[in-house]
């Protein structure tokens, strides 16, 4: 029976038959469900199979542009690797418009057909692999939403190839496939014809008017649960006689109507609306107009000609109300309300003019980047009142902005081969500009006619390429710091009507500027910062009844920088590689039907750049020691890093080994502890911190709280929290913290001393320790890492003494399989002790590594890794035969895999594995000097399949 067959039967035992089967192979049957709280959705599933199927056959009724959008940049990928498929769809109801048979025609892998089918309603979806083929059917059309949100029912099986179901399903699709029509220009056009008539005639919207807007009706106008919570924080900080806030908002999450919802709250008698650009004042006005109610002679401008300074409600920019002859003709009383919008910006001398002047009962602030490269702490302005924040995932998840589809592409390809693009002339070649051609055709946007911004690196550049775009006939303008903001309204409008296609700009609309018509962001250039990045995103992200998304089409070349793209998209910043590499692998931190995608060789390069970035560099830790320092108004501690998800404590202790020695290297005049005191905080911090067991955390805890602690009430203490303890645990804990286990070097470090007494009582901090307890400053500390460490500890929480996917080192390994010392120098490859083994496997070798250690190791699916002994051993050797044997001895064999040796120390750990000894066989490999070696090879089936986004990250070759 061929294995195959074997891991068949065994799913469809599991699946099918008995439930309690350890059997937990990719195969077995599986309901597939959209489940945002267990990060599962649908469209997962679709993409893994895509990413590995041979060929792909879709039988779906209803197809829209958002969902086919989540998977255009994975069929492109398919494509460049000969990867072809069908996809059989219907007129069924007139559902599917005009657009996108469009938006299909141009997948060059795929062949389209029409089914006139009555009733056609199918939800299929069928990957052939070699042998077998998955079958996905269920409830879900080619939607984003039925992909990723709805609830929705799919069952999803595998089939032998010489399956009846299999047969049957592929002898549906092909009477249907051969009897449907062909997809066509022509087609399409007889098609939108029909499709026309049948949509309901729209009444053009008159324009509203604000003479008089009537109190009642501008008080039907409820905030949403965004600014509903806001509005409570900042009546919160009022109630507490504060007089100025500041709320962090996304752009596009209606930061205007909550101040202006605010205002309506406390009804002041005069407000102060500061703005820095001349366009958003008039629809600010307008926004207060409708919320507020009542006559619009309450309503003026100040700026340039209009001088309406004494309305009740005053919407000013700041250019023109900042100078002196203007403050001068204004009593400092005259506002009891003043906003101040983008209020990042008020470190400026014209913004610290009209705050020094002016001295209202309660002044806001606005902004969605509050982080400054200047210096300027913005949050000591506001008192560190944050009344709200509300970052782009959060807005996501509350569906206040439009869902966009993030594509990350490879800027620059001739002839097959990928190009850095350095030069100016490279920059407006017209290989490049047929390239971004290509691009933003192929990935579209939402609704019939493109509304895009383009942001590029000069100005230059930037009229370059609307000179060749204008040629090409795409019709774009460019835009820049030199132009009149008379001239950028007066484009911004053609946008909006459509009469451009684009404006290309270099960083004039970061912000500031309202264009939520905008249905897809072009980005031409390298991104020298996570801050600028997001503000050009979120040009796009406001919602607009002609746009059901938003298109993000980011050409990525070979820069240093692309690990910033990551960081951006997720909000991470941690500073921490792995991190951001999990930020690439898994997207599940997007919410809603949003996705990033990136092109094969674009992931190559961010990982590249991931790899080389010295994200450890002391200025780097600086800027966000001091970002968070402003954000706070104290020195902050290493819990202040966690709990504001700034960089992840354990960077700051790889870097200097404790905050005590962090906030030295800051030149914070901060108090010193006795040298054997530092010792013991660095023990935490290095090895405790991580969290990676919470025992340690528990007795340290208690521990320094009193002093001592019976072993009798730990254990009471362990096992109400669920955790082991057996007495190979608790004896690994008292190594641990009694230094045994560590080798010498590392005892020397920690100060030589146990750090917990053991004795048949208990536990006691050591004779110093318990000194060191009367120092607050050394408690403060202490106490400060091991509430991370507690925080930490949550991730990796988990019914054995390791969690699955999870990071860890070798003396990690050595610590929580319990083993009595670390000898991480002296595993290598594997080691069997204690009734375990593990195995670590480094997948992608280095060029330059010794040929008798570059073994090849590589996995054949995602429950079985074929993998190789060291060298010169034998079938008959012993340790080999412990590892054959395993499963009869009793003893453990663990899995841990690392992409390369650029990832450090850190190895994911894959879970349990069984050795196949049919499997098993010797063979030879070169050595050093040409000589064959013996080593024996065999596969390893793991209990648990890997994750596909782990495996693919770990499988794919992208060096």
């Amino acid at each position: 029976m061929s294995n195959l067959i074997n891991k068949l039967q065994q799913s469809y035992h599991k699946g099918l038959i008995d439930k309690y089967s350890n059997y937990n192979g990719k195969f077995k049957p599986e309901l597939l469900l959209n489940n945002e709280q267990k990060k599962q959705n649908v469209l997962t599933s679709l993409i893994d199979e895509l990413k590995n199927c041979q060929s792909f056959l879709f039988s779906v009724a209803f197809i829209t542009e958002s969902g086919l959008a989540t998977l255009k940049s994975h069929l492109l990928d398919l494509h460049n690797k000969g990867v072809k498929g069908s996809i059989l769809t219907s007129t069924y109801q007139y559902f599917n418009q005009p657009k996108i048979f469009r938006e299909l025609l141009k997948l060059k892998n795929v062949d389209v057909r029409i089914s006139d089918v009555e009733g056609f309603h199918s939800k299929g979806y069928i990957f052939q692999h070699e042998d077998y083929a998955t079958l996905i059917v269920g409830s879900s059309n080619l939607s984003a939403h039925a992909l990723q949100v709805n609830y929705e029912w799919n069952i999803k099986l595998t089939s032998h190839d010489n399956g009846e179901l299999l047969d049957y399903f592929q002898m549906q699709f092909n009477e249907l496939w051969n009897t449907s029509t062909p997809l066509t220009n022509e087609w399409i056009n007889q098609y939108q014809e029909t499709w026309e008539q049948l949509q309901p005639q729209k009444v053009a919207e008159m324009p509203s008017s604000y003479n008089s807007n009537k109190v009642e009706n501008a008080l039907t106008i409820e905030p949403n649960s965004m600014q509903v919570q806001a509005l409570k924080g900042i009546e919160a900080i009022r109630n507490q006689n504060q007089d100025r806030a500041l709320i962090i908002s996304a752009t596009g999450t209606g930061k205007t109507y909550l101040a202006a919802f605010d205002v309506r709250t406390v009804r002041p008698e005069r407000m102060l609306f500061i703005v820095h650009r001349e366009q958003i004042l008039q629809k600010a006005k307008q926004d207060f107009m409708q919320l507020l109610g009542g006559n619009e002679n309450d309503f003026g401008i100040l700026s340039g000609s209009s001088k309406q300074i004494d309305r009740k409600y005053v919407f000013a920019t700041v250019q023109t109300i900042s100078k002196e002859d203007t403050l001068q003709q204004l009593d400092k009383d005259l506002f009891d309300y003043i906003l101040i919008d983008e209020s990042h910006r008020a470190g400026a001398t014209s913004y610290q003019r009209i705050i020094d002047h002016f001295k209202p009962e309660f002044l806001l602030g606005m902004t969605a980047t509050p982080e400054r490269t200047d210096g300027y702490d913005l949050f000591k302005l506001f008192d560190y009142n944050i009344a709200y924040e509300i970052r782009l995932q959060e807005a996501l998840e509350e569906d206040m902005l439009v869902p966009f589809h993030y594509y990350g592409v490879t800027d620059l390809e001739i002839d097959g081969e990928v190009k850095d693009v350095t030069t100016f002339n490279q920059l407006i070649s017209d290989e490049r500009v047929t390239r971004i051609i290509e691009k933003i055709d192929y990935y579209s946007h939402s609704s019939d006619k493109v509304r895009g911004l383009m942001f590029c690196s000069t100005k230059k550049e930037a009229k370059a390429l609307s000179e060749h775009f204008n040629h090409r006939g795409i019709k774009t303008v460019a835009l820049t710091g030199d132009d009149l903001q008379e001239v950028r309204q007066y484009q911004v409008n053609r946008l909006e009507n459509g009469e451009l296609d684009y404006i290309i700009t270099v960083d004039i609309f970061n912000e500031g500027i309202d264009i939520p018509a905008i249905n897809q962001v072009v980005m031409l250039r390298q991104t020298d910062s996570s801050i600028i990045f997001i503000q050009q995103l979120g040009r796009g992200l406001r919602k607009h009844a002609t746009k059901e998304y938003l298109t993000v089409i980011d050409f990525i070349g070979n820069y240093q920088n692309n690990f910033l793209i990551p960081i951006a998209l997720s909000g991470d910043n941690s500073q921490n590689k792995d991190s951001i590499r999990r930020k690439m692998i898994d997207t599940s931190y997007i919410k809603g039907t949003s996705t990033i995608n990136f092109e094969a060789v674009a992931k190559e390069r961010i990982y590249q750049s991931i790899q080389t970035a010295n994200l450890m560099h002391m200025k780097v830790l600086k800027d966000a020691y001091q970002t968070l320092k402003m954000r706070i108004g104290r020195i902050p501690l290493l819990r202040d890093f966690y709990d504001h998800n700034s960089i992840d404590p354990t960077v700051i202790v790889d870097k200097k080994d404790n905050m005590l020695d962090f906030l030295q290297a800051m030149k914070e005049e901060v108090e010193a502890i006795p040298k054997h005191a530092q010792q013991i905080l660095t023990f935490i911090s290095k090895e405790v911190l991580p969290g990676k067991r919470k025992h340690e955390i528990i007795l340290l805890q208690s521990l320094v709280k009193s002093g001592s602690l019976s072993k009798n009430t730990f254990i009471d203490m362990l096992v109400s929290k669920g955790l082991p303890v057996d007495d190979q645990t608790i004896q690994s804990i008292e190594r641990i913290c009694g230094l045994d286990f560590y080798t010498e070097a590392d005892r020397k470090k920690y100060g030589n001393e146990p750090i917990v007494e053991v004795s048949g009582e208990g536990y006691t901090l050591c004779e110093k320790g318990k000194q060191y307890l009367n120092q607050s400053w050394f408690v403060q500390l202490i106490e400060d890492a091991l509430y991370v460490a507690e925080k930490r500890s949550e991730r990796f929480e988990s019914k054995g003494s390791l969690k699955r996917l999870e990071k860890y080192s070798r003396k990690d390994v050595c610590k929580y399989l319990n083993w009595e010392n670390d000898e991480h120098s002296t595993m290598y490859g594997y080691k069997t002790k204690h009734q375990t083994c593990p195995i670590f496997v480094t997948y992608h070798k280095k060029d330059d590594v010794e040929e008798s250690v570059n073994y090849e190791d590589t996995f054949k699916s995602p429950e079985v890794l074929h993998w190789y002994t060291r060298s010169r051993r034998r079938k008959t050797s012993q340790e080999v035969i412990d590892i054959i044997e395993a499963e009869e001895k009793g003893i453990d064999i663990h899995v841990f895999v690392k992409k390369d040796d650029d990832e450090g120390n850190d190895f994911y750990y894959l879970g349990e594995a069984i050795p196949d000894q049919s499997s098993v066989e010797e063979t030879k490999m070169a050595g050093k000097n040409g000589e064959e070696l013996p080593v024996v090879t065999m596969d390893l089936h793991l209990q648990e399949s890997v994750d596909q986004a782990i495996y693919d990250y770990l499988h794919e070759d992208i060096g």
